[in-house]
């Protein structure tokens, strides 16, 4: 499908990778991993052609359609959700208009028996043909079932997209890529601005994608659910494997210990033979085997070990003044946005030095109290911050405030004050924008950059209160574990908002869960909070928030031998039905592809449009059959 041939690309004179060779084939779901600043959304950008390398070649059928999600999107203003979406169908689009001139034409002509109204006769008949291969008969239907997967519900489809937030925008582009049935999907940090159900429902469609798939992310659960391969960029070199990231992991390590072990033993075999060397040198009889054994160590190939890119940032989240001992108290606090009501008469206390947890579904108001918290947004209600109470504030989109104009060294001078000014060169340091890295301009920097600053930033003001709204997005598995161990060493009070269970753990010690338009406090670690909930996971309690109220757990039946012969053989004749369903949508799909190259040749066929038709029949006969077969293994495992 695509062959990447030494590949290589250049920034300031610094190779961010050299001589990258890999292939992306069908059924590829490669997960792209690497430190922020790695190159990883460079690699994307190559690989849609956005981006030229430097040196290498890319080959690629010429046909071949690239879909890419990028972090930074665009949108013209004045379009509704769904007009925005069918944006997707450029060609559907193009046909329908082309239908609804010859439609106006035949309607304003009276002419019936003349040549030219038989040709538009015939050009629309042509013209629904093309509409139909096109899908041009399912296109609104697919859709809205794609919008809805991502979140959005029915009255949000005529709504303008000027309403909604970048995270939202996020999620048509994202629905225009899923609709257009491109060959390869480049995602950069698909899930960043998704809620757990929409992660759960896009895992479900990656993992049933015909193409190929390259995702950059740092979501371990959703690489681990999505992807069967693994290409990381370290230190301008890449190291792929065919498995998803935490096996990759094992496997990277399993590499490295073996390639030590082996130099190791090498080592020792130069050392003896470089002494036996110096001693047969020193006597003028073994001169000869001196120079063989010379020429014998020059020809060994050195076993080299897979360099580790360990640089991490330094972090240290300092404590201004003490506060007084209550730092926020709520009373009957509600917001509401419109008719949607997200926080209904809330009452919190968070005393000094407690660490606390938000959690729960997107939508539910963690977000909401936590800018309430710092004044971000009007509310109905009284909330009180206690003496001397000093707020540092990371907000969940906190790199999107950052001037993409300016360099990463006037964003920090900006921002200080007379008194830290002189100490900006010494945080980006530690913040690993060292050198000529803090003359780069923002707009340049990838998305765990643009945190990193974001963070470096926090660091100029006095705080003893940190409330931090989802701080892990963008950032690598590395920084997130250098932010955790700064959080742990924070002897302040902290506020987290977070989706992620591995984050969160060790860091809190009191869980407030929002459901409903209200709290429920949990006194005890974020492992405790799930231990109460009876789950393993935050995505099993965000996923359970939805389930509806009189849907009583069913009790399964024990089956009997009989029972479950009958229920194998049913799932058997499901797999032969899928078998042929996937055949014939490749048939279909091929001739669909035939028809967008050549109409002319493909269409002159001896029948042709029956063959093509009967394909189409036989492909709804099977779909209806694999309901049937499936209402039969429901029963039975009813």
């Amino acid at each position: 499908m695509m062959n990447i041939h030494n590949l290589s690309i250049s920034f300031q004179g610094e190779y961010l990778f050299e001589d990258i060779t890999f292939k992306l084939g069908n059924g590829d779901r490669i997960g792209l991993i690497g430190k922020n600043g790695a190159g990883k959304s460079t690699m994307l950008k190559i690989l849609s052609k956005e981006m030229e390398p430097d040196t290498g070649q890319i080959a690629a059928d010429k046909e071949l359609k690239i879909g890419f999600l990028k972090q930074d999107i665009d949108f013209i203003l004045g379009r509704t959700v769904l007009e925005e979406s069918y944006e997707a169908f450029t060609e559907i689009k193009e046909v329908e208009a082309k239908m609804e001139a010859v439609n106006t034409e035949m309607a304003e002509r009276t002419d019936y028996e003349s040549e030219g109204y038989h040709q538009l006769m015939v050009d629309i008949n042509e013209l629904q043909h093309q509409y139909e291969i096109l899908g041009g008969y399912n296109y609104q239907g697919d859709t809205e079932k794609i919008l809805q997967g991502l979140g959005f519900k029915r009255e949000d489809f005529d709504k303008l997209t000027d309403t909604f937030s970048g995270g939202w925008r996020m999620r048509i582009e994202l629905a225009k890529l899923l609709l257009q049935n491109n060959d390869i999907l480049l995602l950069d940090e698909p899930t960043n601005h998704l809620d757990i159900e929409s992660i759960i429902w896009l895992e479900g469609f990656l993992r049933n994608y015909a193409g190929a798939v390259a995702i950059v992310s740092h979501d371990k659960m959703f690489l681990d659910n999505v992807t069967n391969r693994t290409i990381e960029i370290s230190l301008g070199r890449i190291y792929d494997y065919p498995k998803p990231y935490s096996e990759f992991l094992v496997l990277r390590e399993e590499l490295r210990t073996q390639q030590l072990a082996s130099q190791k033993n090498q080592q020792k075999q130069i050392e003896q033979t470089e002494k036996l060397i110096e001693k047969f040198r020193a006597k003028a009889s073994k001169a000869t085997m001196a120079q063989s054994l010379i020429k014998k160590l020059d020809k060994i190939d050195r076993i080299e070990v897979d360099e580790d890119d360990n640089s991490v940032m330094t972090l240290n989240f300092p404590v201004s003044i003490t506060p007084g001992k209550v730092v926020v108290e709520a009373e009957s606090v509600s917001k509401n946005y419109g008719d949607n009501h997200v926080l209904k008469n809330i009452d919190l206390l968070i005393e000094r030095d407690s660490k606390t947890a938000f959690v729960g579904q997107n939508g539910q108001g963690k977000s909401t109290l936590a800018k309430i918290m710092v004044g971000d947004v009007k509310y109905n209600g009284h909330l009180k911050l206690g003496h001397n109470v000093q707020i540092g504030y990371f907000a969940q989109n906190q790199a999107e405030y950052l001037d993409g104009n300016k360099t990463v060294y006037d964003t920090m001078v900006d921002a200080a004050n007379e008194t830290n000014r002189s100490k900006v060169r010494d945080i980006l340091g530690s913040f690993l924008f060292r050198g000529e890295e803090a003359d780069k301009y923002v707009r340049v920097l990838s998305g765990g950059e643009r945190n990193r600053l974001a963070l470096a930033k926090l660091m100029l003001q006095p705080f003893n209160v940190l409330i931090m709204d989802e701080p892990t997005n963008h950032l690598d598995i590395k920084s997130k574990n250098v932010l955790k161990d700064a959080l742990k060493r924070f002897e302040g009070t902290l506020i987290l908002v977070s989706h992620d269970r591995d984050f969160l753990q060790g860091l809190t010690n009191i869980v407030y869960e929002f459901k409903d338009h209200k709290l429920k406090e949990y006194l005890g670690d974020i492992d405790f909070y799930l231990e109460q909930r009876k789950v393993e996971n935050l995505r099993e309690v965000e996923k359970r928030t939805v389930v509806k109220k009189e849907e009583a757990p069913k009790v399964k039946k024990q089956q009997s031998y009989e029972d479950q012969k009958k229920l194998k053989s049913l799932n058997n004749k499901l797999s032969n039905v899928e078998s042929k369903i996937n055949q014939l949508e490749r048939d279909i799909k091929a001739i669909d592809v035939e028809l967008e190259v050549n109409y002319e040749e493909t269409t002159s066929k001896p029948n042709f449009f029956d063959d093509y038709q009967k394909k189409k029949s036989d492909l709804e006969s099977f779909i209806e059959k694999w309901e049937e077969i499936h209402m039969q293994i429901d029963e039975f495992e009813a």
